[in-house]
This record gives structure tokens, sequence and C-alpha cells, in this order.
């Protein structure tokens, strides 16, 4: 019996141990944009997707400070977080960081959109590269033509118009306030971290990482793949700092929260 009892024990701990590597949590990749959004900052995001595939990680987090940048980079990193079968949480942040123009549609565009306390986000008007378009040609004196718009007009509206579409795509594919989108591209507005969470324009309000980690524990996430629920409140960090490319080192610095 007390053999039995003994084996039993034996036998017990040696399940345990061969299943601890199995109940530990997948880890959570952490990438970090801090500056303007461009070709650089789109490889980075790219290939950061990429390793957190191969990390078999269960979420991204993008921790970001942005002013803006180009469209065309902007759109090429929304194509990778919507097409992403991991989840992506954007995250505003530390406080004073911004997630201004392109920055408000990638927090649009995220299957979790965070932010700081003291952070704000919109002025997502879409603005000409170059300055202002040109005047037009004088009349000659003793023409009256009638009054025209600058030709510039024309191609302003159907820029803005093509924005304002697009967020509000996004918005109401993430469930998230699509007037308020459309107002950040038509009329330029912002939103603190606070009025942003109160008006359902964001998800959650969050000090830190692991703040934001904590309070996304047991949430369950739709993805291209089928809906994904989160196990993050004991999940390690892996993090990808930018290298001279402007995309995450190979490997990732392991850290625990």
């Amino acid at each position: 019996m007390l053999r039995s009892m003994r084996l039993l024990r034996w036998s017990l701990a040696l399940l345990l141990l061969l299943a601890g590597p199995a109940l530990a949590a997948a880890p959570v990749t952490l990438l970090r944009v801090d500056g303007a959004i461009g070709p650089a900052s789109a490889d980075y995001l790219l290939r950061g997707l990429e390793h957190a595939r191969d990390e078999g990680a269960q979420l991204v987090v993008l921790e970001l400070d942005t002013p803006g940048g180009l469209d065309t980079s902007m759109r090429a990193i929304i194509k990778a977080i919507l097409a992403s079968p991991i989840p992506v949480a954007t995250y505003v942040t530390p406080s004073g960081a911004r997630a201004a123009s392109a920055g408000t549609y990638m927090l649009y565009a995220s299957h979790v959109a965070a932010m700081a306390p003291g952070t704000n986000l919109g002025a997502a008007t879409p603005v000409q590269i170059g300055g202002m378009p040109g005047a037009p040609p004088e009349q000659p004196q003793g023409e009256r033509d009638e009054p025209s718009k600058p030709p510039g007009d024309a191609m302003s509206r159907k820029q803005v118009n093509d924005a304002a579409a697009y967020i509000r795509g996004l918005a109401q594919l993430r469930g998230r306030n699509a007037e308020w989108a459309e107002q950040a591209v038509r009329e330029a507005v912002s939103l603190s971290a606070s009025e942003a969470l109160e008006q359902k324009v964001i998800d959650y309000l969050a000090r830190d990482v692991a703040d934001l980690l904590r309070q996304l524990d047991g949430t369950t996430l739709a993805t291209v793949e089928g809906d994904a629920t989160l196990s993050t409140a004991e999940a390690p960090l892996i993090e990808h700092a930018p290298d001279w490319r402007g995309g995450p080192r190979g490997g990732g610095c392991a850290c625990w929260r």
C-alpha cells in the first residue's frame, strides 16, 4: 500500500513536470514606434509581426508615439494588422505621447486600442507633401472672369473624402466611434485619452504595459483565423527593438513584467 502511494505521488509529480511547459502562457511580442510613420517603421512593424508568428505569440503590443507620417506606409501597416492571425494591441504611451494623423488610423485598425493617461489622438486630416498648392496664374488686367476655386481644392476634397471613408470603415470593423473618426479627418479634432475612452474611440486606459495585459487577460478577440482568447496576466514579454534598418532585431529580448 505504501509503495503504491509513493508510485502515485511520483506519477503525479512527473505529469505536472511534463505539463508545465504546455500550461505556460504563450508570449507577448512587444514592438515600439517613436516618430514619424514611414518606410522604415512600416518595414519594422511588418517584420515584427512575422517574428511574433515565429515565436508563437498570443498578442502583439505596439507602443506608439507618432505625429503622423506617409499615407502609403500607414496603409501598408494597416493591411498587415488587418491580415494578422495574431491580435494587435496598439498602445499610445508614455504620458505625453500622441497618435496624431496616421497614428489615429492605426489605433482604429488594431484589434485593441489603448492609451496611457496624459496622451492624445486625432488631427487626422490628410495633407499634401511639399507645402500648399501653387497659386493660380494671374489674369490679365481688364478680364473679369468668375472666380474659380484653386485647382488643388478638388484634389484635397477627394483626399479628405477617401480618408474619411477609410477610417469610418475601420471604425465599423472594430465597433468603435465612427462619427468621431470622421470628424478627426474632416475637422482635425483631437481627444485626450480619458475623453477617447468615454467616447468609445479606444477600448482601454492603462498606466503601463503590465496594467494593459492585466486588463486584457481572458478577453476574446476576433482575428482572420477565428476568435483568440488571451491569457496575458502572467505572459512573458519578448521585445524587439528596431535595428539600423528600422526593423526588429532577430531573436528579441525575453523579459518578464
